[in-house]
This record gives C-alpha cells, sequence and structure tokens, in this order.
C-alpha cells in the first residue's frame, strides 16, 4: 500500500481542471490511450472545453465522445507529454477498503479526500456505483477514484446534497468498456445513445436521430456553439476589443481570466447585485517587515482612481467594481485596460522593492 501524499504526487501531473462558459469540473489523462476523461455533463453543450494542469498550459482541446448514460466524456489529449497512470485490473473491491477522491476545480488547488467503500452495488437504473465517504465537492466532478494500490478504481460522479460525505464514482470497468468501443469505431466524434445504448459515429449518423433507434442525439463536435447575451456579451466585447482570446478566458458561467504579464486577473458578473469585479490576485504578503508594504498600499489606494488594494489572507488584491447599469463598450474597455497594466505594474513593484512573494512559490 503506498501513502496518500504519494498516491497525490503520482496524480497530480495527470489531473486536468476543465471549465466551459456552463461549469468547472476535473478530469484526467490516460497517456495509454491518449484521451483526458472527465463526466459529461462537466463538459456538456461545448464542442471545446478549456484545460489546464501542473504540467500543461491552459489551452483549449475538442471534445471527441459524450456519453449521458454513463455520464463519461473524452477530450483530446493536450500537448504536452504527461506520465502515466493505471485503471484498475482485475483485483477486487471490498467493502471497507480505503480510497481516495482527487479533485482540481478550474483556479484552485488541488484537493484530495479519503474516505472508505460503504457499498459496492449501489444501483440506480441498470448501473452500479461505488457508494464511499469519501467527500466530493461539486469541482471534484470527473475526477479519480483511487485505490489502495493507487490505481483508479472509478471516476467520482455526484454526491447527495446534505447526505454527510456520500459520494457515488462510476466502476472503472465501464470506463474500460467505452474505451474499446470507441476505440473499435476510430476514435472519431461520437456519443452512445441513450435509449438504445449504442455507439453512434460521425460517418454513422446523417441527420440528429441514432440509426439503431431512431433517438434523438447529438454529437459534441455537432453541438451549437455557445453565444453570450446580455452584459455577458459586452464583458466578451471589451476582452475582444483588448486583443484577449475569448474562448480561452471563460472558465465558468459569468466568469473570465486574463492573464497580463505575470499577473492574472478574473472578471466576474454577479447577476443579482449587478455587479462586475475585476481582482487581481497578484502576490502574497512577505514574512518580515509587513509594515512597509501596508503603507505603500494604503498610499497608492489614496492616489489610484477606480482601483483599490485589499488584504484576503496572505493574498494582496487589486480590485475594480463596476455596476451593470454603468457598463459599455467604450468604458468597461478604458476601466479593464487600468486594471490589467496595473496589476502587471505592482505585482513586479511588490515583489522586487518589499519583498512580496509570488504566489507559485509558495
Amino acid at each position: 500500500m503506498i501513502t496518500i501524499s504519494e498516491i497525490i504526487e503520482q496524480y497530480r501531473p495527470v489531473l486536468i481542471q476543465i471549465a466551459t462558459p456552463y461549469s468547472t469540473g476535473t478530469g484526467f489523462y490516460l497517456s495509454t490511450y491518449k484521451l483526458i476523461i472527465t463526466n459529461e455533463h462537466v463538459i456538456r453543450g461545448n464542442r471545446k472545453v478549456i484545460i489546464n494542469g501542473d504540467l500543461i498550459k491552459k489551452q483549449l482541446v475538442h471534445v471527441l465522445y459524450t456519453d449521458p448514460k454513463y455520464d463519461l466524456a473524452f477530450l483530446e489529449p493536450p500537448e504536452e507529454i504527461l506520465p502515466e497512470v493505471e485503471l484498475m485490473g482485475s483485483n477486487m473491491l471490498r467493502e471497507g477498503d480505503p480510497v481516495i477522491a482527487i479533485g482540481h476545480p478550474f483556479g484552485l488547488k488541488l484537493s484530495a479526500t479519503n474516505g472508505i467503500i460503504s457499498n459496492l452495488s449501489h444501483q440506480i437504473g441498470d448501473l452500479t456505483y461505488i457508494q464511499h465517504d469519501a467527500s466530493l465537492n461539486p469541482g471534484n466532478s470527473g475526477g479519480p477514484l483511487i485505490n489502495a494500490s493507487g490505481e483508479i478504481a472509478g471516476i467520482n460522479t455526484f454526491v447527495i446534497r446534505d447526505g454527510n460525505n456520500i459520494g457515488f464514482s462510476l466502476p472503472a470497468r465501464y470506463l474500460r468498456d467505452t474505451i474499446l468501443e470507441f476505440e473499435a469505431g476510430g476514435m472519431l466524434p461520437a456519443t452512445r445513445c441513450y435509449s438504445c445504448t449504442n455507439l453512434v459515429f460521425e460517418n454513422d449518423l446523417e441527420d440528429k436521430y441514432c440509426p439503431h433507434c431512431g433517438a434523438r442525439i447529438e454529437l459534441p463536435n455537432r453541438v451549437e456553439e455557445y453565444e453570450p447575451i446580455g452584459i455577458n456579451k459586452t464583458i466578451e466585447d471589451i476582452l475582444k476589443s483588448l486583443q484577449y482570446d475569448i474562448e480561452l478566458a471563460r472558465i465558468g458561467p459569468h466568469h473570465w481570466q486574463i492573464e497580463k504579464g505575470s499577473a492574472k486577473i478574473t472578471v466576474t458578473y454577479h447577476e443579482e447585485s449587478g455587479l462586475i469585479l475585476g481582482d487581481a490576485f497578484l502576490v502574497q504578503l512577505p514574512k518580515q517587515s509587513i509594515g512597509p508594504i501596508y503603507e505603500y498600499l494604503l498610499r497608492e489606494n489614496y492616489r489610484m482612481n477606480h482601483l483599490s488594494f485589499s488584504i484576503r489572507g496572505n493574498d494582496i488584491i487589486l480590485s475594480l467594481i463596476i455596476y451593470d447599469r454603468y457598463l459599455n463598450v467604450e468604458t468597461g474597455k478604458e476601466l479593464l485596460e487600468y486594471l490589467f497594466d496595473r496589476s502587471d505594474h505592482y505585482d513586479n513593484i511588490l515583489v522586487d522593492q518589499f519583498g512580496a512573494v509570488w504566489k507559485d512559490e509558495i
């Protein structure tokens, strides 16, 4: 049996952060099959999704396969070469065995929780799930459930709300069988018909109906592409006017991430309050000589228009607030460009002159 810390380090390189305009979640890379694995509900309604990870840069990849029955989806591989992890073979799980659930919601640090298997035959319809008490959060969807030998025992799929840490994972045997079916069809864009359960590939489909049973289906490469409306469209028009790749900026509902030099800035629209927030998490406070950096931040707050510094925990944040009723492309472009430029300006000053610490060095 290997330790939890060893399992985390083994899986850290292959764990994938996934983001779409609708949701965020987790995936993992199987180098044997050259596929990223996740839940179908994480990528639903998208032809392409954003992926990121410890060893991979932020990039767009295509959805290759969707499976609403098993809640599985396959994505094309990243540009980078990643290490190998194994699906559980013929080894039998037993109730009471320890397991680890690993997740990596977009923009957040990797989280791992351990638990035990409480039920190996939880039945929903004609599918059997692994029931366990390893805590699952919404962003864990699509991540691996790992056994004590470091193999993938299942895919974390759903949790019972207020269910005292009752989580459910699709057993790895379903994933292996589905991959083999997908490979047999030439790994062309495909989906599983929820009605008859046959895999339908791109070259088998002439319209929107399953050729086997006539049920309505949708291939991943024929999904209607996302089109923003209202304030979301105005924000995206602003970002486009500033020459940012808008597809690569979308990281969830009403949420965008921009990189400007060494700074990363998130833009979030809170529909209920009507607030658009731009937050640049610049650097972290130094452990020594904190007084001078506080004085500097206070002085800059007095001097700046529209922007303000704040401290949340150890993070130094530069923020912008805009009310949606005052937002248009012209004023929004000026304000967001100011935030992006100042963010890239201030993080270097805080590190070089005041000893602040880059976040990736923590």
